[in-house]
């Protein structure tokens, strides 16, 4: 019953999330905050990551080629599909789940114990709409994140794979171009827009109706970083078997 009851909630609270908006000259300042809070600073954590991501799948595709047979082809072929099927919209969106969530549930949670959030609400404005509209149309630019994590994964692959000998930049090249489907970019950036509203929405539903003092916004985080993760990896299988199992 908890849970239906939490569920309940959930949805309620989008329904006044896009009920009564806040004036378009505060929200516009709003959302480009939330832009820079939660994307334009994500960037740095997301580079490293990918770009090393990349150079690790490249070198275990290597490593694991033992029949002479199989071309060396497969070493880009793995790494490109790696990044763009599941490393990038899927992990990444794990990774910023405690990144960007944890910080969405903290900085709500802490309004609801100062009492923020209920002087809002006596001045007559939308809490809701004015605290989560804007990181809903913020994370609408998640997708770029991705594309640069598919970039840099790919890059170091090719580092690692050339420079470390593995591979030559010929066959890594003709690897990352070898049956290339258009659809799987569509199917990656699908599932990334699905992905970046649940990041925004659920921390914001925990640290919302979060109740209590300071100790209980770190347990909030918490559990908005473990519910936003088990939700994306639900996603991504009901959204794999939707579009790729035909």
């Amino acid at each position: 019953m908890k849970y239906l009851r939490d569920i309940g909630s959930y949805f309620l609270m989008l329904k006044k999330v896009f009920s009564s908006p806040t004036k378009r000259s505060v929200m516009r300042e709003l959302i480009f905050k939330e832009i820079d809070d939660l994307i334009i600073r994500s960037l740095g954590i997301v580079a490293f990551i990918s770009f090393f991501i990349g150079g690790v799948i490249a070198i275990q595709t290597a490593l694991n080629l033992d029949n002479p047979l199989i071309p060396k082809t497969l070493i880009g072929f793995a790494t490109r599909q790696s990044m763009i099927l599941e490393f990038a919209p899927t992990f990444m969106s794990i990774i910023l789940a405690g990144r960007a969530g944890s910080f969405i549930t903290s900085t709500i949670g802490s309004m609801r114990v100062t009492e923020q959030i209920d002087a809002l609400e006596v001045i007559g404005v939308n809490s809701l709409n004015y605290l989560v509209f804007p990181k809903i149309i913020a994370m609408l630019f998640f997708p770029f994140i991705i594309v640069i994590s598919m970039f840099l994964g790919m890059l170091g692959g090719y580092l690692a794979g050339v420079y470390g000998g593995f591979s030559t930049s010929a066959d890594f090249i003709a690897g990352l171009q070898n049956t290339f489907y258009p659809f799987h970019l569509v199917y990656a950036f699908f599932k990334t827009f699905l992905f970046a509203f649940l990041l925004a929405t659920v921390p914001s539903w925990h640290g919302f109706y979060m109740k209590g003092g300071s100790l209980e916004v770190g347990k909030a985080s918490t559990k908005a970083f473990v519910w936003t993760s088990i939700l994306i990896i639900l996603t991504n299988y009901i959204v794999t078997q939707l579009l790729l199992s035909q």
